[in-house]
């Protein structure tokens, strides 16, 4: 999914709702950001940390794996986001983190 900001390409993530897990956050966010809906495994796969280019925030991401079901082709977000699947050797190539490609690495 491309950033709204930059182009670059990452993983759909956002804040938790109150009383919302990070899977269940997971959840939300692929559909909202990407169009995705399927099963989030509920333990973290893995994490990592980044800061946007102009904000003094570091930001903490957990990360599930989603088994897509489905790809919606409207989405809330379709408007804003750029979406695109790769082969995982070029998304690890192409993703905009770098705590990012290290998970991606994993898989």
């Amino acid at each position: 999914m491309g950033s709204r900001r930059n182009g670059r390409w990452g993983v759909p993530k956002g804040h938790l709702d109150p009383n919302e897990t990070t899977a269940e956050a997971a959840k939300r966010e692929s559909f909202e950001e990407a169009g995705l809906v399927g099963d989030v495994e509920a333990t973290v796969f893995g994490s990592f940390s980044y800061r946007k280019d102009s904000s003094p925030h570091r930001y903490h991401v957990a990360v599930h794996l989603l088994h897509v079901a489905e790809a919606h082709p409207d989405f809330p977000e379709k408007g804003t986001r750029k979406q695109k699947w790769f082969r995982l050797k070029i998304a690890i190539r192409e993703a905009a983190q770098p705590g990012l490609k290290a998970l991606l690495s994993r898989l």
